[in-house]
C-alpha cells in the first residue's frame, strides 16, 4: 500500500514537473526572453546578442545616480564625504541646452517641426542640444558639423564614439567650465543609464511587440534587433545652416507663420533670455523688445535672430559663455521665418 502511494506521488510530481516545464516554455521564448513595454532597450538588445557599448557601467548605484542628476541639473553635488563639489560651470548648467525627457515628436528622423509641436504639447523647452533621455542607447556623439566646429580639439575624435569623452568635451567647451573628475563622470553616466529608452518609449504597437516576440521564439534575433533599432535614431545628426543671402528679405520663397514663431519665442528664446537666465541679453514680451529685435534682423550682430540662430554669439566681457547655434535639425529655415513673423507682428502691436 505504501509502495503504491509512493508510486502515485512520483507520478503526480512528474506530471506537475512536465506541466511546469510546458508552462515556462509557453510563457518565455527559446532564450528565456519575452519583450514587454517596461523593459530597458539595452537589456533587451544584449539578451538578443547585440554588441555591447563602451560606456556600459554595470550594476546601478542609486547614490551615484542621485549625484549625477544633481550635477546635470544644478552643476553641483556632494561627494561621499558630504562635501560640496566645486561648481562645474559659472555660466551654464547641462539643462541649459539639454532636456532630460523625450522631446522629439519623431524618434526616427528627429524632424525639427515635429519636435517643436511635441515640445509645445508637453510644455518643454526647445533647446539647441539633444535630450539626454536615451543617450546611452545611441552609438555616436558630436556628429556631423560638430566634428568641423571642434576640429583640432584633441577630444573631438574621442568623443565621437565615447560618451564619457563627449560629456567631458561638453563640460569644458560648451559649458565653459572645469573638467569633471572621474567619479563625477561615473555619476553622470549612472544618471544617463537611469533614463535610457524603454520599449514603451519607442511608440510601437502591441502587435509590433508581439511580432518581436515571435521572431525571438523562432530564434530570428537579428530581425528583432534591427526592428528595435529602426525605431529611434542611432545618432543625433547635426547640420549647420546659413542665414539668408539678404537678411532684409529673409529666406526666399518662405512665408513665416507667426503662431509657430510664438511657440519658438516662448519655449526657446525666453528659456535662456528671460530675466537674463543664461544670457546678458534680456528678452520679454514688451513691444519695445520686439522693436529692438526687428531693427536688428537685417544686421550681422548678436541681436539678429538670423545671426545668432545660425552662427551663435561669441562670449562678451565678463562672461566666457557664448550662445550656441541651432542646427537645421533643431531649427530650420522655415522656423526662423516663423520667428521673424512673430517678432514683426509683436513689434506692431
Amino acid at each position: 500500500m505504501k509502495k503504491t502511494n509512493l508510486y502515485n506521488n512520483k507520478k503526480i510530481a512528474l506530471f506537475f514537473g512536465i506541466f511546469l516545464a510546458i508552462f515556462i516554455l509557453a510563457s518565455f521564448s527559446t532564450n528565456g526572453l519575452t519583450i514587454s513595454k517596461d523593459m530597458a532597450i539595452y537589456e533587451v538588445l544584449q539578451s538578443l546578442g547585440d554588441e555591447a557599448v563602451n560606456h556600459e557601467i554595470g550594476e546601478q548605484d542609486e547614490e551615484l545616480i542621485r549625484q549625477g542628476k544633481e550635477l546635470f541639473i544644478n552643476g553641483i553635488t556632494k561627494d561621499k564625504k558630504e562635501k560640496k563639489t566645486k561648481l562645474q560651470s559659472p555660466h551654464f548648467k547641462c539643462i541649459s541646452c539639454h532636456n532630460t525627457v523625450i522631446d522629439e515628436g519623431d524618434l526616427k528622423t528627429m524632424d525639427a517641426q515635429a519636435r517643436i509641436d511635441f515640445c509645445k504639447e508637453n510644455k518643454l523647452p526647445i533647446l539647441q542640444g539633444t535630450t539626454v533621455y536615451g543617450i546611452v542607447n545611441r552609438t555616436s556623439f558630436y556628429n556631423g558639423d560638430y566634428q568641423k566646429k571642434y576640429e583640432g580639439n584633441p577630444r573631438i575624435l574621442k568623443s565621437h564614439k565615447d560618451l564619457r569623452e563627449a560629456v567631458q568635451l561638453c563640460a569644458i567647451e560648451c559649458a565653459q567650465g572645469r573638467p569633471l573628475k572621474n567619479w563625477e563622470l561615473d555619476a553622470v553616466l549612472a544618471y544617463f543609464w537611469s533614463i535610457e529608452f524603454k520599449i514603451g518609449d519607442l511608440r510601437i504597437t502591441d502587435e509590433e511587440i508581439e511580432k518581436i516576440n515571435d521572431w525571438i521564439k523562432e530564434s530570428e534575433n537579428e530581425k528583432a534587433i534591427d526592428f528595435i533599432k529602426e525605431q529611434y535614431a542611432q545618432q543625433s545628426p547635426a547640420t549647420f545652416g546659413n542665414g539668408p543671402k539678404d537678411a532684409r528679405e529673409g529666406f526666399s520663397g518662405i512665408e513665416g507663420n507667426a503662431d509657430n514663431g510664438k511657440t519658438i519665442y516662448d519655449l526657446s528664446c525666453l528659456y535662456c533670455h528671460k530675466d537674463k537666465k543664461y544670457s546678458l541679453y534680456e528678452l520679454d514680451k514688451h513691444k519695445m523688445t520686439f522693436q529692438h529685435l526687428k531693427r536688428h534682423i537685417p544686421k550681422y550682430d548678436r541681436y539678429s535672430i538670423y545671426q545668432v540662430s545660425r552662427y551663435g554669439a561669441p562670449s562678451s566681457a565678463g562672461k566666457r559663455a557664448y550662445m550656441p547655434q541651432f542646427t537645421l535639425e533643431k531649427m530650420n529655415d522655415q522656423q526662423l521665418e516663423d520667428l521673424r513673423a512673430y517678432v514683426d507682428k509683436m513689434a506692431k502691436e
